[in-house]
């Protein structure tokens, strides 16, 4: 790549005091990272670790899932989906007119060329995810939740599959390959799917996490054994000192450091634009529901794929997680969504019982372009930023975490960075 003047090398071999703004998966691992290599970090979050949307996430880590939603075709497929009942795209009409801005820049991607571009850029954030988990977590209370796993999607017939081949030729084009199973391997592998699912591909070297929220507690915990000072506060604002960053206002206060890092997902809009920053960033509403001491456990996690949702075995239940909601950040979670979830997940599985079900619904932050926003302002040197994973912020958020650190100490990644610079949003 092509740096910016001063990028990464003016604080080389020098220990920094970083304030974190954000105490999800990406702003936890940064401050591991961070921490092992000498730095001091003061880790701040309104809620506390784990509790936006690395709580509530599929639990997947989907190193295959590289391809964005914006597919071709996108365009002409929303319409009816978003009157068909069964499809997994739903829309607050209220909220269409706030949404127009940011909608027309997303779908002007939905083409061939775009789609392989975002990509090649998801690829090295989320391609290694399993790696990049156990690299977190080893030696941490965290490291239990970790658990390497196949990863299948499941579809109704082969032609269903075949019906998705420009995402699976993608996956192909970087490295991925797979199992494909019949009906009767499938039922063999695992007797849990219903006679009309009849084809399956599986993935090996997948991961899922046991329980996100309480994972995401556990590594921040570390951090905090390793010296990170936690407060819980709401950030309004970063200050300035001779152009640099030189703290960020929390509670009222005024946190002094080195560096700071915005990493508070789809919440991180406000705080980028004082660094220059003009993100087109959306909420992708997402759901789950969880049943509670199932009657059968799937063997593996797996994304069915007539209904685009997740199923993945968690500590003591199942979680059901998926669907795309536009509603911006303030309105209520919807009873269709959760609804639907349901309907798909017992006609995939109907010999499925539970004890009792629980409900959540969270917010993706989602760039109009489907790409991450990470690395450092390009008008205020010591800023950084780590947001806009869509669907993969769990998969992709210690590899993120990762190289945010090595650019916050001033070494430059050994990954091509420019397609997630955040120079290409500059106000």
């Amino acid at each position: 790549m092509t740096a910016r003047a001063g990028m990464y090398g003016d604080v080389s071999g020098k220990k920094r005091h970083v304030a974190i703004v954000g105490a999800g998966i990406v702003g936890v691992s940064a401050a591991i990272w961070l921490l092992r290599d000498g730095h001091r970090v003061t880790l701040i979050d309104r809620a506390g670790p784990g509790e936006g949307t690395s709580f509530g996430n599929g639990g997947v880590l989907a190193s295959c899932g590289i391809v964005p939603v914006t597919g071709p075709g996108l365009i002409r497929r929303a319409p009816g989906m978003l009157f068909d009942r069964d499809q997994p795209l739903f829309l607050r009409w209220a909220y269409l007119p706030r949404l127009m801005p940011w909608l027309v820049k997303y779908l002007r991607h939905a083409n061939d060329a775009d789609t392989r571009r975002i990509a090649a850029a998801m690829a090295p954030i989320v391609g290694d995810s399993l790696a990049d988990h156990l690299a977190l977590s080893a030696g941490t209370g965290a490291e239990r939740f970790v658990v390497p796993s196949d990863y299948l999607y499941v579809y109704r017939d082969r032609a269903a599959f075949q019906a998705d081949a420009f995402g699976w030729s993608i996956r192909a084009d970087h490295g991925f390959t797979w199992e494909e199973m019949e009906r009767p391997a499938l039922t063999a592998w695992d007797p849990i799917f219903a006679p009309e699912q009849s084809f399956a591909v599986k993935l090996a070297n997948h991961g899922r996490i046991t329980d996100p929220g309480a994972y995401v507690k556990a590594l921040a915990d570390h951090a905090v054994s390793l010296g990170a000072h936690l407060i819980l506060a709401d950030v309004s604002d970063v200050v300035r000192d001779g152009g640099r960053i030189s703290g960020v206002r929390a509670g009222g206060e005024t946190i002094p450091c080195d560096a700071a890092l915005i990493a508070t997902g789809v919440w991180s809009k406000p705080l980028a634009a004082r660094l220059g920053i003009d993100v087109p960033l959306e909420s992708e509403r997402g759901y789950h529901i969880e049943l509670w001491d199932p009657s059968v456990m799937p063997k593996a996690p797996m994304m069915i794929a007539s209904g685009k949702f997740v199923v993945t075995p968690m500590d003591g239940r199942l979680r059901l997680a998926g669907v795309i909601e536009f509603g911006g950040l303030d309105a209520a979670p919807s009873r269709a969504p959760f609804d639907l979830l349901l309907r798909h997940a017992k006609a995939a599985m109907p010999g499925l019982t539970w004890a009792r079900q629980t409900e959540w619904m969270g917010h993706r932050p989602a760039p109009a372009d489907s790409i991450p926003v990470i690395g450092e302002s390009p008008s205020v040197p010591g800023a950084f930023l780590g947001f806009g994973h869509h669907h993969v912020g769990l998969t992709g958020g210690p590899k993120t975490g990762r190289l945010l650190a090595q650019m916050i100490a001033g070494r430059r990644p050994n990954t091509d960075m420019t397609p997630y610079d955040p120079a290409r949003f500059a106000a």
